[in-house]
Formats: C-alpha cells, structure tokens, sequence
C-alpha cells in the first residue's frame, strides 16, 4: 500500500525533498495561497508548527495558484512573504498544481484517499487541508473553512 512517504515535491528552495525525511511524524499537508481569504490561516498553521515542534508531527505548505490566481509569485516571493507577514517555520514547497491533468502526484494520491464534497476528488479552494498518520496513511481531510487550531485534537491522537 503507498502512503504518503512515497512521494517526493520540489521544496521552496527548489530541490527535491523525498516526504521519506518525515517518516514516522504525523502531516498536515495544506495548499496554500497567499493572496486568499483564507491567507490568514498560516498564522494558525505556524502556530500548530510550533506548538508540536518536540512531537512527531510536521506541517506541509504547498503553494497552489488554480483558485483565482491567488499565488501569482514565484518560489523566492512566497517564501519572503510567508516568512515575514506570518514567521513561517514549517516546510514549504514550489508551486504545485492541486487538480487537472498536471494535478502533482502527491495531491493526486491524497485526493483518491480521501474525497470531498459528494465524492469529488478535486479540490475545491485553497487552504484544503490533508492530515495523514505516523504510518503515512491518510486519516482526515478538511475544507479550507475549518481552522487549525480546530484540528489539535485530532493531531494529539496521532501523535
């Protein structure tokens, strides 16, 4: 069975970062924006990095410019921005398409594990968030309305 360590995504910095690094740690993969309704949400994202930095869980940032263009910058942009609007700590990733035929294969994985709305694989917004176990498997998705300080009881059980 694939889980979650099997892929690989191209970090913020531009190498490729086998998600193998995180084995045995809890993830919370989200596809970000920052220019969303929702941007606001990396304050709690950052907040969850840091509550459970000595814990076996780790935040995933994926940049995704599919919902009304709202990550227009390149890689160095995004990681200015989220690093001195937000301090954001976690591990970010390039630019990453969430949906459609060049939908990356991680997310490809992810939304065959657990669908959305009436079924549906795709994605419908930025901020979706995956939360997968320590074995790497897929335990929870949710919609970018929910926020993540909402999620730190379901993070303790995996942890």
């Amino acid at each position: 069975m694939a889980s979650v360590y099997d892929f690989t995504a191209a970090a913020i910095d531009g190498s490729e970062l086998p998600l193998e690094r995180f084995r045995g740690s809890a993830l919370l993969i989200v596809n970000v924006a920052s220019r969303c309704g929702f941007t606001p949400q990396y304050a709690g994202l950052e907040a969850l990095h840091e509550r459970y930095a000595d814990k076996p869980f780790e935040v995933l940032g994926f940049p995704c410019n599919q919902f009304g263009q709202q990550e227009p910058g390149k890689a160095a942009e995004i990681a200015s921005f989220c690093s001195t609007t937000y301090g954001v700590g976690f591990p970010m990733f390039d630019k990453v398409e969430v949906n459609g035929p060049n939908r990356h294969p991680l997310f490809a994985w992810l939304t065959e594990q657990k669908k959305g709305f009436l079924g549906s694989r795709d994605i419908k917004w930025n901020f979706t968030k995956f939360l997968t176990d320590r074995e790497g498997q897929v335990v929870a998705r949710y919609a970018p309305q929910v926020e993540p300080q909402a999620l730190q009881a379901d993070i303790e059980k995996l942890i």
